[in-house]
């Protein structure tokens, strides 16, 4: 277990700001999730067939800099998650530093962040290639260079933003 990160779904307060209003100014849209397994950020686990859902605009970068100060500039981007409409109580696992099952995938793309907001590399993670490392690993290695400051897990067909994981402090 990697301690220099710590794994994180979106904040309590976060949540309730896009459940009246999503990072695209526009309401969150509600809708019946007939066949289920859909990644929920608001808790880090799957959606159940015949749940309902909120599809949200959300700027995972954009919201990092507001809290930490760092200045993304053009590296700012929105796009969509689905999370529950109502609380949910958050993910479970906070805390505990292992990385969520619920959100492996096949294919994922770790990019890396400076503290300044800036794009400092990233990683393609394949698993049905080859050499590639398991997503535990791929983290650790962005993490050893210093400058990391966050890194975000994304699918690679739709590029969606998974998760959020940031440096610890001492990591």
């Amino acid at each position: 277990m990697n301690r220099s990160y710590e794994i994180r779904a979106i904040p309590p307060r976060t949540l309730d700001e896009l459940r009246t209003r999503d990072d695209a100014g526009a309401p969150p849209r509600r809708m019946v999730d007939e066949e289920g397994d859909n990644p929920l950020r608001c808790c880090l686990e799957r959606s159940k067939p015949g749940e309902t859902l909120a599809l949200v605009s959300y700027a995972p970068l954009r919201r990092w800099a507001q809290e930490t100060g760092a200045d993304p500039g053009a590296y700012d981007e929105v796009g969509p998650v689905f999370i529950h409409p109502d609380d949910c109580g958050g993910w479970a696992g906070a805390g505990d530093g292992r990385y969520p099952e619920t959100m492996r995938g096949e294919r994922r793309v770790l990019r890396a962040y400076s503290a300044e907001g800036r794009i400092l590399g990233g990683l393609l993670l394949d698993q049905e290639r080859e050499g590639t490392p398991p997503l535990e690993v791929g983290l650790a290695r962005l993490y050893d260079d210093p400058r990391v400051a966050a890194v975000h897990v994304r699918a690679v067909e739709f590029g969606c933003f998974q998760l959020e994981t940031r440096r610890v402090a001492g990591g």
